[in-house]
C-alpha cells in the first residue's frame, strides 16, 4: 500500500465513513471490523461507506452482543483505548444494566472507572453478579497497590525521618556523619586533614508509637468515583504503617467511618455509597473529633467542594483546624481524570485563609503525603507539582 492509501486508511478510520467523509476509501477484513467495533458507540446512526451498508450504532439491551463486543474491542485495541470505549458505551449507550451479569463482568477490561460505575450498581447488584464484581475491584486494587503501595512507604518514611532530624544527637550512633561533615566543611583544617564539626546532625530516637495522625475524609458523590477508589488504596497502605494513625471517612448527607475496613481497601470500596447529596461541614465536623494531637495531624478532604450543608460553619471549622495547627489540605481530585469541576467560591474562600484546594495525581499523591508530615508550604508544593 502507498504512502498516499495508508493516509487515507487513517482518514477513513477516523472519519467514520459515509458520503460526507471524502475520502472514497472502503474497509475491509481486520479494518472493517475495527470500525465496525467504532461504529457500535461512536457512530449514531450514520451510514456506511461506498458499499452502501447503513451503519446503525449502539449495541442495543442484548447481553451476548455486548460480549462480542468487548471480545472484539479487546482483540483490535491496546488495553488503555479498551478502558475508554468501555466507559464510553457505558455512559452513551446506557449499558450499566448489562454489568450486573456475571458474564458481562468476565469479559470486561478492569479499571478505576468500571469500578466507580459497579459501586454505584452495588445495591441493585444481584448475588449472583456480587462475587465477579468483587473479583473485578480486587483485581483492580491489587494493581494499584503493586503500583503505589512501595512509593507511598518510601516517601512517607522518609518524611518521618527527616522531620525527627536533631542537633542534638543523645549517641554516637544517632548522628548522621555525612549530613554533620557536609554542614561542616567550613570547618576543614587542612594542615591535620580533619573536620572539626562544631555542629552535630543526627536522628531522634525511633519512636515505636504513632508520631502522625492522618484523616482522609472522601466526598462520595457521583462525581468523586475514581477519587474514592484512589484514596480507598492509599488509606490502606496508610493504614499498614505502624507509625500512622490513619482514619478514614467517607461521607454524602451522612458520614460513615470505615476506618476498621482499612486492611482490605475492596471492603472499604463496598462499604461506600456513590451518589447522592453532600454535607462537607458535617463531615470535617466528624474528621475533627478524631484529631487527638492538632500540631502532629494531617487532615486531607477530597471533595468537589459543593456543599450542601453550612458553609460558614464549614468554613469555621476548617479555619479552628489550622489555627490548631493541623496541617489541612483539600484535594478537588485523586484521579488521573484532568482539571476537575468544583466550586470556585468555596476554594477561593480556602485558599485566603491559607489551605490551598488542587486537584492531585495518584502518582504525585506520595510526594504530597512526604510534604505534608514535614509541614512544607503545601501551596508552594502545589504550584512546582501540580500542572495547571
Amino acid at each position: 500500500m502507498s504512502a498516499a492509501d495508508e493516509r487515507m486508511r487513517r482518514w477513513r478510520m477516523v472519519l467514520g465513513g459515509g458520503p460526507a467523509d471524502g475520502t472514497g476509501c472502503g474497509l475491509e477484513g481486520v479494518d472493517a471490523r475495527m470500525d465496525a467495533a467504532l461504529a457500535a458507540v461512536y457512530d449514531q446512526g450514520g451510514q456506511g461507506g461506498e458499499d452502501g451498508d447503513r451503519r446503525q450504532g449502539g449495541l442495543g439491551a442484548s447481553a451476548p452482543r455486548v460480549a462480542r463486543w468487548l471480545g472484539d474491542i479487546r482483540t483490535y485495541f491496546p488495553s488503555t483505548v479498551v478502558q475508554v470505549m468501555q466507559k464510553d458505551a457505558i455512559e452513551k449507550l446506557n449499558l450499566t444494566r448489562l454489568l450486573l451479569e456475571p458474564e458481562m463482568l468476565e469479559a470486561v477490561e478492569p479499571d478505576v472507572h468500571l469500578v466507580g460505575t459497579l459501586l454505584a450498581l452495588n445495591k441493585v447488584m444481584p448475588d449472583q453478579a456480587r462475587e465477579s464484581a468483587r473479583a473485578l475491584v480486587r483485581k483492580v486494587v491489587a494493581d494499584l497497590e503493586r503500583r503505589l503501595a512501595q512509593k507511598t512507604r518510601a516517601a512517607v518514611s522518609g518524611a518521618l525521618d527527616r522531620s525527627a532530624r536533631t542537633h542534638r544527637p543523645k549517641r554516637v550512633a544517632d548522628i548522621d556523619w555525612d549530613r554533620t561533615i557536609r554542614a561542616n566543611l567550613k570547618n576543614y583544617l587542612p594542615d591535620r586533614n580533619t573536620v572539626v564539626p562544631s555542629r552535630l546532625i543526627g536522628f531522634a530516637r525511633r519512636q515505636r508509637s504513632v508520631q502522625r495522625e492522618v484523616v482522609l475524609c472522601i466526598d462520595q458523590s457521583g462525581s468523586m468515583a475514581a477519587s474514592v477508589v484512589y484514596s480507598s488504596v492509599f488509606g490502606a497502605v496508610l493504614a499498614s504503617m505502624r507509625s500512622l494513625k490513619t482514619s478514614l471517612v467517607v461521607f454524602d448527607t451522612a458520614v460513615v467511618d470505615l476506618t476498621d475496613q482499612l486492611h482490605d481497601p475492596v471492603e472499604v470500596l463496598f462499604g461506600t455509597q456513590l451518589g447522592g447529596g453532600t454535607d462537607i461541614n458535617r463531615a470535617v465536623a466528624y474528621g475533627q473529633g478524631l484529631i487527638t494531637r492538632p500540631a502532629n495531624s494531617v487532615f486531607i478532604l477530597i471533595s468537589d467542594l459543593y456543599e450542601g450543608g453550612i458553609r460558614q460553619e464549614m468554613l469555621r471549622r476548617v479555619a479552628a483546624m489550622t489555627q490548631a495547627g493541623v496541617q489541612v489540605i483539600v484535594l478537588l481530585a485523586l484521579s488521573d481524570e484532568g482539571a476537575p469541576f468544583y466550586d470556585h467560591e468555596n476554594a477561593a474562600a480556602l485558599a485566603a485563609m491559607g489551605v490551598p484546594a488542587f486537584a492531585c495525581t495518584p502518582d504525585a499523591f506520595p510526594d504530597l503525603m512526604a510534604a505534608a508530615i514535614e509541614r512544607r508550604d503545601i501551596a508552594r508544593w502545589a504550584e512546582r507539582h501540580i500542572t495547571p
